[in-house]
Parts: C-alpha cells; structure tokens; sequence
C-alpha cells in the first residue's frame, strides 16, 4: 500500500494521522489526537482517507479539547454500527480477492487494464451521490459509485496486485461549471508515472463499449480538461503507454483514419481511436469526418462518431441505418457539471 500523503505531511502531521488511522481502525467512539486545530485535523482525516480506502466506514467526525491541552478528542462519525462494519469487511475481502485473482499472473499493464475494465463493466456511477458511493463499498459492494469511490476502489484494487497507485483530488470550479471536486488516480509502471481516469471513461462508453480515453494519459493531456491537483503529484511526463499509442490506434494521417474506418465498417465493428497529428481543429476535424463517412458509404453503411474533443478521441459505429447526428460531441464529467 503506497502512503503517499502521509509522506507529504509534516512530523506533527503524521503523528496525528497515526493516531487516527490507529483510533479509526479499531473502530472506537473517542480517541485522542495531538493537536487541537481544527483545519489540520480535517486536512489529515481527508488525506488518511485517501491513502487507505479499506478505512471505509469513517465519513467524518466531530472533535473537543480542553483550554491548555495540547490534545485533542476525537469523535467519529460512522457509516454503519461496529457489528455492520465487520460484516462489510468480511464482505470486501471476499469480494477483492474474487475480483483479483484472475489478474494475479497478469504483467502490470494487464493488471491495470483488468482493473480499469472492471470499473467500466461493473460500475454505474451514482447520480444520487449516496454516503457510501464515496467509498469502496460503494462500487465493490452495491456496483454504483462517484468519482471519489471510483477512484478509491482503483486504489485498493491496484494495492493488492503490487501495482503503485495514489488518488488526485482536485478542486470545484464555479466558473467553469464544476460543482464538485473530482478524484482520479495516478499509476506508476516502468519507472513513469501515468494518469488513468476510470471515472470519466466510464461515463462515454456506449453499451457494450469500453473507452480508454483516460488510461495513462500526461499532464499536458490530462488537464485540458481536468482542474488543477489540490495537493501536490507526481509529474506524468510520459505518453507512450497511452491506451490508444499503444494498441496503434492513434493516428497522424487522415489516410490511415480512412483505410481503418474501412476496415471496421466492412465487419460493422467499433472503430475508436485518437488523432495525434496536430491539433483536432474544425478543418481537421471535417476531414476526418468525411474520410470516414466515406469510408461508410463504400461499404453501404451510416457511420455515427461520438467525439471527445479535449482528448481528441472519436468513436465511430457502423450501421446499416441512418443514426440521427453524424457527430455528436461526449463531455466526460458524469454528475461534476451543474446541470
């Protein structure tokens, strides 16, 4: 398990994350703490949680101290009574190690994928935005989840099959229309460090399709439409394990669309994939449009493309129907926009 925020955190940071992490593991009503300010205290139960989603039960707390005291009392607050809380742990580590097992002997690219495809199969994200959606027994037990249960049960996952994995948190943003934070991973692999974004991908796929949008992306690619980390990452220089490089379907020529979309609509499958020859401009866009619409044409089919235009990742399916919109464009920020 990578505790990569207590890491960051001050001497009388950690002791107070030891103590909590001590008090909330034990499942006790009161415990005390060094340290009697309230904003730290938060800080470190927000950031404790990030390190250890298996502490599932733990939504918040309410804290005491006295004049003079240089310590302070905790108070949590719990999901469920200590006897429910058991059950559930039982419950998650059955349900993990069914989950893991048959990745065991997988090479770690492989792990991640199986994990990412977990999510994206298994997982519906929860619109209610329900208590336990924001930890792992949100996904793992009832099969919904938000961005911050999404993004803990990748954690967990990947913490049992050796792979290195943190969560990102970052912040609202009003102006933009992002009401909430958002919580994605960071994996290591190789020696580089990668973005992968279970949460968004899940919210594009179409039934039956599974996107890779956000699976191991850089900072430059990642933040066109992210917010800025609230508390400092790893930097993800790298690109070449992007989901869509590496399985050749990122293209920098308008002739190499074509000959695919070609190929995928004579067998009337899915054709995904990413431009990577400069940017996706209205003009360059229209020409890839028409390279596959003709492509379509020739194999008497109608070619339908969803487009992710901040990662420039379109999704074209073939049919022998007319499908409405030709280009429809994909937002990936499920339930995070203001409606």
């Amino acid at each position: 398990m990578e505790a990569y925020y207590y890491e960051q955190m001050t001497k009388a940071e950690q002791a107070v994350y030891r103590a909590m992490k001590s008090g909330l593991t034990a499942l006790e009503t009161e415990f005390s703490v060094p340290c009697t300010d309230g904003r730290i205290l938060s800080d470190v139960f927000f950031r404790l949680r990030l390190d250890c989603p298996e502490i599932f039960w733990a939504s918040g707390f309410r804290f005491r101290y006295y004049p003079g005291s240089e310590n302070a009392q905790i108070l949590p607050e719990y999901l469920f009574d200590k006897g429910k809380v058991r059950e559930h742990q039982k419950a998650m580590e059955s349900r993990i190690s069914k989950i893991i097992r048959p990745a065991a002997e997988l090479g770690e690219w492989e792990k991640e994928r199986y994990i990412h495809d977990f999510i994206c199969s298994s997982v519906r994200y929860d619109k209610l935005k329900k208590a336990y959606s924001h930890e792992i027994i949100g996904p793992l037990g009832q099969g919904v989840g938000v961005c911050e249960g999404i993004a803990k049960t990748v954690k967990i996952l990947c913490d049992r099959l050796g792979i290195w994995c943190i969560i990102v948190i970052s912040d609202a943003n009003p102006e933009k229309k992002i009401k909430y934070r958002h919580a994605w991973n960071l994996i290591r692999m190789g020696g580089q460090t990668y973005h992968l974004d279970a949460t968004f991908d899940n919210s594009l796929g179409a039934e039956g399709e599974i996107r890779y949008d956000y699976f191991n992306l850089d900072d430059g690619h990642v933040f066109r439409d992210h917010e800025p980390a609230l508390y400092p990452v790893p930097l993800c220089g790298d690109d070449r394990h992007f989901y869509y490089r590496e399985k050749k379907l990122s293209f920098t020529r308008v002739e190499e669309v074509a000959k695919r979309a070609g190929q995928a609509a004579k067998k009337g499958k899915i054709f995904c994939f990413h431009w990577r020859g400069g940017i996706l401009t209205r003009q360059v866009l229209e020409a890839l449009l028409q390279a596959i619409e003709k492509a379509a044409r020739e194999k008497e089919r109608y070619a339908a493309v969803r487009l992710n235009w901040p990662q420039a990742v379109l999704s074209v399916t073939f049919d022998r129907n007319p499908a409405g919109e030709s280009c429809t464009l994909q937002e990936a920020n499920e339930g995070e926009l203001e409606g």
